[in-house]
């Protein structure tokens, strides 16, 4: 197809996306009003009208992925035959649904991505189409086949890592290499952990899996979604637009600090707090901890009932605690078995001292009949309400956790480390979140609020059964004894559940809100970092044990996170998982992986560094600077990169203005990259030189350095350069 056919084809494109916003608008315009419609017992059902918009919704953002460039490969095979590869598939429904445009995902499109000149998987040729957005800029030719030719050629691949880096992470489907190709089409239901070092591509590659298993079960996945963990908010950010630009919008993008709904938490602990809360002898410290808010009164506790004075004692109390606590009930379920006991002895001592001498047993109705008066009435005591209020309280994750840390002697009671003592015991960190998710299920539900939701929903029956009966009065004067009543064509219940169901949202929204919501796979990036009791929410949300881990154990920072994966995940999925490695470097030029593969010996020297696939022909370079000159270096940088395509970053220890800390930068890169005070990132030990590897990782075309002290042995492959005055030399 020539250049200028292909803008034709893309034209008319665009003319088919049109059309269907057009058409979109007017079905959400139809929706409008729906449910009222439904209470006249006419149109048609109205959650069918919402999924027919959602449908047409995601065909619009399907469709609209030619912004990037649908198409981006043709591949022509020995008999003559071509077809063109794109990011989704496209038919001719005119001509039996004939393949315009295959997916890349297809089984007749790997050759495109697995072809080389030794093995050309029976095709001639490939052609690589670079386009920005819609418009062909050029295309290049690989003739497969013949005996002396190359492996796959690199034209393409080195053009893109070579390209300066944009606001976000792009897709890598015009240049996936063999060996990420075997990984994202890799058949295994169980879990999936891919370690690489820096820039090879693990991250999206694990997104090209997701959107290759979309598409390969989307029956199965589709209705519940994908999970994608990721490091921090900037990390999501960068890689969000990945999967929507393969035509993949139902996943869902979190941190670990958002995994509990209504909470968005950032803060960290020090690394010892970490490495308590992580581990899974925590579990221990929250089952302490509930069972030491199951109290005995210290004192009876008097209830005026009936005229008559009873009393919660310890042997009551203790007797209604074994029987709640054997019931196998989350705490707050159980409060209602505790409740019941308590009752019960409450009201036979009062039937015992209001009947003596006129009332016994043996009159089993008049004796019931008075216990359930008093029932009620120690329902509606204040009193009786405050002593279960102080021996079995309703408690939420929140006021469990918030005391334990602010009060010395509930640690003790929960046999928790000391540490773990703090004066505000709310302002919560990432360390918390797998505890009060842990939480959700030790406490369970308030019988309370259940109960009023009941109450509401009956209230909407009610408010729908008196509709239908001013309906059917109405049509009840018609002649035509054919006609349908609206009660024969709805119940009460179901016109209720319609409103009290009614739910516009898409998944990804009523995903993040429902703590429930299990996912039918999990993507978890820089998963080194991931503590034992961060595993146990995840494993939580995904009950199919489907997962792709991306991780390099070089990188851990975390002293929580994983120092084998086999430790982390043997107990979920034993036999269950499979590994496989990255080993090319295809973001950082050869001439900053040396220097970072230098500290890398240092600190981690049994780990081998990944193999740059390029060099970029500029040396790394290193200044010495005084306090004084540090911001007039660090702005000295940024204003020269401001001139520049494509992005950069000044990466510091915390407290240096300017700088960011190499943890927000985790799964990130940009053109430039400045590191400020090595020696002081080194400074924190194994977790300061994680990082420090990290940052000098980030660049791929231009890394600098400016530090004040002497420069560290590690980096002694950087080249110094001049020293302004006032530098020190």
């Amino acid at each position: 197809m020539s250049i200028q056919g292909y803008d034709e084809e893309l034209r008319s494109e665009r003319g088919y996306v049109a059309g269907l916003y057009t058409r979109l608008d007017a079905e959400r315009a139809r929706v409008k009003g729906e449910y009222t419609a439904a209470l006249r017992g006419t149109g048609g059902t109205p959650m069918e009208r919402d999924d027919q918009v959602r449908a047409s919704a995601k065909e619009v953002k399907r469709l609209d992925l030619g912004d990037n460039g649908l198409c981006f490969g043709r591949l022509d095979t020995l008999s003559g035959e071509h077809s063109y590869i794109g990011r989704i598939g496209l038919f001719d429904e005119a001509n039996e649904y004939e393949p315009v445009l295959l997916d890349w995902r297809a089984p007749a499109s790997r050759a495109f991505y697995v072809a080389t000149a030794a093995s050309p998987e029976n095709m001639r040729r490939r052609r690589q189409f670079h386009t920005r957005g819609r418009q062909v800029l050029d295309f290049t030719d690989e003739v497969l086949g013949r005996p002396d030719g190359d492996e796959r050629g690199d034209a393409a691949l080195l053009a893109a890592v070579n390209a300066p880096r944009g606001d976000g992470m792009r897709d890598i489907v015009a240049t996936i290499q063999a060996e990420q190709d075997e990984i994202i089409r890799l058949d295994h239901p169980g879990v999936l952990v891919i370690e690489g070092g820096p820039g090879t591509g693990k991250t999206v590659v694990a997104l090209h899996r997701v959107a290759y298993l979309l598409y390969t079960q989307r029956e199965r996945m589709e209705r519940h979604g994908v999970l994608v963990v990721g490091p921090n908010p900037a990390f999501l950010n960068h890689i969000g637009r990945v999967l929507p630009s393969l035509g993949e919008s139902d996943v869902v993008f979190v941190t670990t600090g958002d995994l509990v709904p209504g909470l968005s938490v950032t803060a960290e602990d020090t690394p010892e707090i970490a490495r308590l809360k992580g581990s899974l002898k925590i579990l221990d410290v929250l089952a302490a901890a509930v069972a030491d808010r199951q109290r005995l009164p210290e004192r009876p506790v008097s209830i005026e009932l009936a005229g008559v004075t009873v009393r919660i004692d310890a042997e009551t109390a203790e007797w209604a605690r074994e029987e709640a606590r054997a019931s196998g009930l989350p705490h707050n379920e159980a409060r209602a078995k505790f409740t019941e006991i308590v009752t019960w002895v409450l009201t036979e001592r009062a039937i015992g001292r209001i009947g003596r001498g006129w009332l016994t047993r043996d009159d089993r109705k008049a004796w019931e009949e008075m216990r359930a008066d008093l029932v009620k009435e120690l329902a509606d005591d204040d009193g009786f309400a405050a002593a279960l209020d102080e021996l079995w309280p309703v408690l939420t994750p929140e006021t469990l956790l918030a005391p334990l840390y602010m009060s010395p002697d509930r640690l003790s009671a929960a046999g928790a480390d000391p540490a773990l003592s703090r004066a505000d015991g709310d302002a919560w960190t990432v360390s918390d979140v797998p505890l009060l998710d842990e939480l959700v299920d030790l406490l369970g539900r308030d019988t309370a609020v259940d109960q009023a939701a009941e109450q509401e929903r009956k209230a909407a029956i009610q408010h729908a059964t008196g509709v239908l009966d001013n309906l059917v009065g109405r049509e009840d004067s018609m002649d035509d004894e054919d006609h349908l009543f609206a009660t024969d064509l709805l119940y009460a219940e179901d016109l209720a559940a319609r409103f009290v169901e009614q739910d516009t949202r898409d998944l990804v929204e009523r995903a993040l809100a429902d703590r429930d919501w299990t996912y039918r796979h999990v993507v978890v990036d820089e998963a080194q970092e991931l503590s034992e009791m961060d595993w146990r929410v995840l494993m939580r949300r995904c009950p199919g044990r489907s997962f792709t881990v991306v991780g390099d154990l070089a990188q851990r920072r975390s002293a929580a996170g994983a120092r084998s994966w086999d430790t982390m995940l043997e107990p979920y999925v034993p036999g269950r998982w499979v590994y496989r490695s990255l080993t090319v470097n295809y973001r950082t030029p050869a001439e900053i992986m040396a220097v970072a593969a230098a500290l890398l010996a240092e600190f981690a020297p049994g780990v081998q560094p990944p193999e740059s696939v390029r060099a970029c022909g500029v040396q790394p370079w290193s200044r010495r600077v005084t306090a004084d000159d540090l911001p007039d270096a660090i702005e000295e940088f940024v204003r020269d990169e401001a001139g520049r395509e494509g992005t950069s970053v000044v990466i510091g220890p915390p407290g240096v203005p300017g700088t960011v800390p190499a943890s927000e930068t985790k799964g990130l890169e940009f053109d430039a990259v400045l590191v400020v005070d090595p020696e002081r990132i080194l400074a924190d030990g194994p977790r300061g030189a994680a990082e420090l590897y990290v940052a000098l990782t980030r660049a791929t075309q231009r890394l600098g350095v400016l530090h004040q002290g002497p420069l560290p042995r590690a980096l002694a492959g950087l080249t110094q350069t001049g020293t302004p005055a006032g530098v020190i030399p």
